[in-house]
């Protein structure tokens, strides 16, 4: 069997070796020629045009130029040194700058030569210069083309860029692998699906993305490759449907018992809307099956998802079986708690809540009656997939808000079990039915498309930065009306340091434009303790906080 060269270990590829394949390894998780190859630009510099000196008049514009470099000098002593070069083209001079690299830059140059140069001009002195700019010889450009130049930046890594693979040392990598391999490059989609999507071939889209010859062609490579990946990722999630509707048995929910009868009839919030009815309809057709149900329930908050939940729960409890029921935050798991507490009233039916917070003493007893089995529904947070979490029947397991829970933190919810439990995931995240065929295609889907009666419909309005002030009247109004506010920073990046900082200067600035104690502004993050979490939010729910700020 021959091996595919893309298969081949990065090590082996010209200009790598062994120390920076592992440092490739250890910092992006490139192992392959492969994995090289589909390490793409996350933007690109235009460097399609040649300025002159007498062009540059702002500081704000990145500027190509090409000329001469002469009169390179040391400035200042030993701890202050830097070095300085004029640069000259046939309309004037601007001054070069440099201040690392120096005994490198300081053998670079020769008078007799012409360079490109590209950078963001600077101000000192009311003059322009260049500090750091990027200098190529000219006669190394390929065929002296300057035309056409569109540079691909790649993200990268202190220690690899100290080891010379930043954006152009990965740029050169890319090159040399292509150089190689691109003869080797195949397709791997069928002719018809290539000319009815009027898609570029993989080679070109390959060689697109990386060495571009104009912003269209980065478009169309860019549509081809995510039309791959994304067509792969759904081929692999129809294959895991097929088999978990083929292979996985799930527990058999024959009979609508009493306690779901007695919910029915006597505890009932409002009379369920024809979506809901619907929705319940599929839900009891998957519990019968014998196959195991993975169900996607999408509804507008406030559409009654989680009275469809706990009718389904008490199906789940009237044929012998327990359920719970898992929320990625400790204040969505309590909510969801007292929410099901205040729906079930009196009944004959034990619920409690586990959370990371819960007291040791409770989480002991927690544990022994689920595996008793005299607690009935259990809800809380990533609690509930503990190894120490052991459930005497578990047959049916509510998800809210999958995409925050990993596939392996939901997959040891199945090993509960010896027969894996039916999941339903719940979602107030509107999704088009053709992309949830795609995320989500390894679940059926419902729809709950319409609210409760006296239920208003949600109004989303978008408004710029620019417009805060009237925002601001708005919000005032609303408080004045004896409304409360609610204001979510969102996700801004990974890090929940940067993501707090964010919080917390956003909360700083509402306490200026909203200052007590005419208004009474709180916050809530993930970094509080769980008491102080309760405490702002039991202020919000009796009305006290006229503001709540929080993180997603």
């Amino acid at each position: 069997m021959v091996k595919d060269i893309f298969e081949t270990h990065i090590m082996y590829l010209k200009g790598v070796g062994p120390k920076k394949a592992k440092l490739l390894t250890d910092e992006l998780n490139i192992h392959t020629f492969n994995d090289l190859l589909n390490y793409f630009p996350f933007r690109y510099i235009d460097k399609s045009k040649i300025f002159k000196v007498k062009d540059i008049t702002s500081d704000n514009v990145w500027f190509q130029l090409k000329g001469t470099i002469s009169n390179v000098k040391s400035v200042g002593d030993k701890r202050t040194r830097y070095i300085t070069a004029t640069f000259q083209d046939d309309t004037g001079k601007i001054e070069l700058i440099w201040f690392r690299g120096l005994s490198w830059i300081k053998s670079q140059f020769s008078p007799d030569k012409e360079y490109v140069i590209f950078g963001k001009p600077s101000v000192f002195k009311n003059r322009f210069n260049f500090v750091h700019p990027e200098v190529e010889d000219y006669e190394k450009i390929e065929g002296n083309i300057v035309q056409n130049r569109l540079e691909g930046i790649y993200n990268s890594t202190e220690k690899l860029k100290s080891s010379g693979l930043g954006s152009k040392g990965f740029s050169r990598l890319i090159r040399q692998l292509l150089n190689q391999t691109s003869e080797q490059i195949r397709e791997t989609l069928p002719e018809y699906i290539v000319n009815h999507y009027h898609l570029l071939d993989r080679k070109s889209a390959l060689l697109n993305i990386h060495f571009p010859s104009d912003q269209n062609i980065i478009e169309k490579a860019r549509y081809r490759l995510k039309f791959e990946e994304l067509l792969l990722i759904h081929f692999q999630i129809l294959q895991q449907k097929i088999y978990l509707k083929q292979k996985v048995k799930g527990h058999v929910f024959e009979k609508v018992g009493s306690l779901l009868n007695d919910f029915y009839e006597k505890h009932l919030p409002f009379e369920l809307t024809n979506a809901q009815k619907r929705v319940i309809k599929e839900i009891r057709a998957d519990l019968k099956s014998g196959k195991q149900m993975n169900r996607l329930l999408q509804g507008d908050v406030g559409s009654g998802k989680t009275l469809v939940a706990l009718m389904t729960m008490l199906i789940a409890l009237d044929n012998g079986y327990q359920a719970s029921l898992m929320a990625p935050t400790e204040i969505l798991a309590t909510q969801h708690y007292k929410t099901l507490k205040q729906m079930l009233g009196d009944m004959d039916i034990t619920i409690e809540l586990l959370t990371g917070s819960t007291p040791k003493k409770k989480r002991t007893e927690i544990q022994q009656s689920l595996e008793d089995g005299s607690l009935h529904i259990l809800t809380g947070t990533h609690a509930l997939i503990e190894e120490t979490v052991q459930f005497k029947n578990l047959g049916f397991v509510v998800i809210d808000e999958q995409h925050r829970f990993g596939v392996e933190q939901r997959a040891r919810l199945w090993k509960k079990n010896k027969i894996p439990p039916h999941v339903l995931v719940m979602t107030a995240t509107p999704i088009p039915r053709t992309l949830a065929m795609t995320v989500y295609g390894n679940l059926d889907v419902s729809v709950i498309d319409e609210l409760p009666p006296g239920r208003k419909q949600v109004k989303t309005v978008h408004y710029w930065e620019s417009k805060r002030l009237r925002v601001n009247g708005f919000i005032r109004q609303k408080i004045k009306e004896g409304r409360q506010v609610y204001i979510v920073f969102p996700l801004i990046s990974e890090s929940e340091k940067l993501d707090l900082r964010n919080l917390m200067e956003g909360y700083e600035t509402l306490v200026r434009e909203f200052p007590p104690p005419e208004f009474q502004v709180s916050v809530v993050h993930g970094k509080m303790k769980s008491n102080d979490k309760e405490f702002e939010m039991n202020r919000f729910v009796e009305g006290k906080t006229d503001i709540m700020v929080s993180t997603t």
